[in-house]
């Protein structure tokens, strides 16, 4: 019946362009806070990068460009200029200056109740000096070789409307005052946002008057939206639309190697008696069978993941034993995708004293990434196969990030999109021990912990020579992976579909903005 209509969707689709100069984005998660530094999620980044802008931004394929920062340098080992853009305006006609930068730098990492922050990008900044309003010197712990990488994740908020604001005073849009190429028209959580053109913007200029990034978490709604000329263009495309798509003439695709990894992380927070987790009678475990490494090994060859990859993603993912895809800086060609062994699975799980298994609840999202809680349902199969009677609990995204958060989930369904284009972002944030105070570890959701891998990112991150720096990362993924810090399942390829006479500059960071689409020439 689905292919049917969708058949039928695909012979009525029109070729008429939108409304002149209107935009509307079908995107397949919501963004959780209009706060650029609630929480650093995909959905949330594509929604801010309209309204603000950075000092550093990034290209399709994640490469450092201009911003907010016209040029930088480092002065020293230890000390990094930036020369800031002259002109440049927010949007209620107030000049940007240095002192609005300082003022993001000390936000930034500490919003409250943020369930995945942004202090890890700034962890090495010691101090900011403003040496006049259009230029900075910002000196970092220890040499820093990756600043403006990390800065480009970083948008910068301005002081007058920023002091004292909460993220509800973002979100309600009274404080949602950037620089960007748009404007907050309104805000309707969890269905739309919607956008002006800033025609004072310091970049180049928009060809939509107005935009909308419109919330459509259901697969077939999302597909169907585009066919009916609802919207201009949908992320997330379900993978068994793509080839219909893709044979459709007055529909477009446009599709990039992307840098997500699906994941499976374990609770590593407490000694026992997990959430979800218990023994074949159903009682609790008194000891955490996660940190077992025999355990987590078991789980992990348990998964047959060209599986996953061809009946559930459809050849629209590639199976992964580590966290960055092949070709990219700091990928190690030593660690391979674990091979399928479910035999050898029940002998590690003998040797870690359970013979018989236990019980499971794998956790979830279902409206985040693509085919979520298909994958979820998979790897539970594969597992229940073992010994390990899993059950899935697919959850909302915003429900399932808050949660996620307060470590309520024994075992979750996630994804990391390593858009620093290098192992140490995700080494940090979501492997690193957790540390406010050093910033480390604000996306490890399992509160994984090994001080030896937290010493060798420092490490590796202090080294200025690229190729000295990339062999120290390959340890970390090394390193990373044999402890199974996380279980990686594959990396996505990052798909858009748009109407016939639109492109769309697809991106490695997935991220889905107006500043990407353009009417054919």
């Amino acid at each position: 019946m689905r292919r049917t209509c969708l058949a039928l969707l695909l012979a009525a689709v029109v070729s008429a362009p939108s409304l002149a100069q209107t935009l509307t984005m079908g995107a397949g998660a919501p963004s959780t806070s209009l706060d650029p530094h609630f929480f650093n999620a995909a959905p949330n980044g594509s929604v801010a990068s309209h309204l603000f802008s950075r000092l550093v931004e990034r290209d399709s394929r994640v490469r450092p460009q201009p911003g907010l920062a016209e040029s930088w340098r480092a002065v020293s080992d230890t000390v990094w200029e930036f020369k800031l853009r002259p002109g440049v305006k927010w949007h209620d006609g107030r000049d940007f200056t240095a002192e609005d930068v300082v003022f993001t730098f000390e936000r930034a990492p500490n919003v409250p109740n943020s369930p995945g922050g942004f202090g890890g990008f700034l962890r090495q900044v010691a101090r900011v000096e403003v040496v006049d309003p259009l230029t900075l010197r910002i000196h970092t712990r220890a040499p820093h070789p990756l600043l403006p990488v990390d800065l480009s994740y970083i948008f910068i908020i301005s002081r007058h409307a920023g002091e004292g604001a909460t993220t509800e005073d973002y979100n309600a849009g009274r404080a949602a005052i950037g620089t960007g190429p748009y404007r907050l028209r309104a805000h309707m959580p969890g269905e739309r946002v919607e956008f002006e053109r800033n025609d004072a913007y310091w970049g180049p200029r928009e060809p939509w008057a107005r935009a909308t990034w419109r919330v459509i978490a259901n697969d077939t709604a999302r597909t169907a939206a585009l066919l009916a000329g609802d919207v201009d263009l949908i992320d997330q495309v379900p993978s068994s639309d793509i080839e219909r798509l893709r044979r459709e003439g007055r529909v477009s695709l446009h599709q990039i190697q992307g840098l997500r990894m699906i994941y499976l992380q374990a609770d590593f927070s407490r000694d026992g008696n997990l959430p979800g987790v218990t023994d074949t009678a159903g009682q609790p475990i008194a000891t955490n069978p996660f940190r077992d490494v025999r355990v987590r090994r078991a789980l992990s060859i348990a998964i047959n993941r060209q599986a996953l990859t061809d009946r559930v993603m459809e050849g629209t993912a590639a199976p992964s034993g580590q966290w960055l895809p092949p070709g990219v800086y700091s990928y190690n060609p030593a660690v391979a995708v674990p091979a399928f062994d479910a035999e050898r699975a029940r002998r590690l799980l003998a040797e870690a004293g359970f013979p018989q298994g236990f019980r499971l609840t794998l956790t979830s999202p279902n409206d985040r990434y693509p085919n979520d809680a298909r994958t979820a349902q998979a790897v539970a199969q594969m597992w229940t196969r073992i010994g390990i009677r899993t059950e899935v609990q697919s959850l909302p995204w915003s429900a399932f990030s808050a949660r996620a958060a307060r470590q309520e989930f024994g075992m979750r369904l996630a994804g990391w999109g390593s858009s620093t284009g290098e192992a140490s972002y995700a080494a940090i944030n979501i492997m690193g021990t957790y540390n406010r105070e050093q910033r480390r570890g604000a996306s490890n959701q399992g509160r994984y912990s090994n001080p030896q891998f937290d010493a060798l990112v420092d490490r590796a991150t202090t080294i200025i020579d690229d190729a000295a720096r990339e062999r120290v990362l390959h340890e970390v993924v090394k390193m990373g992976m044999d402890d199974l810090a996380v279980i990686p399942l594959f990396h996505l390829i990052n798909t858009w579909a748009t109407r016939r006479g639109l492109t769309y500059e697809a991106r490695m960071d997935e991220s889905t903005r107006a500043m990407a689409a353009r009417e054919a020439p």
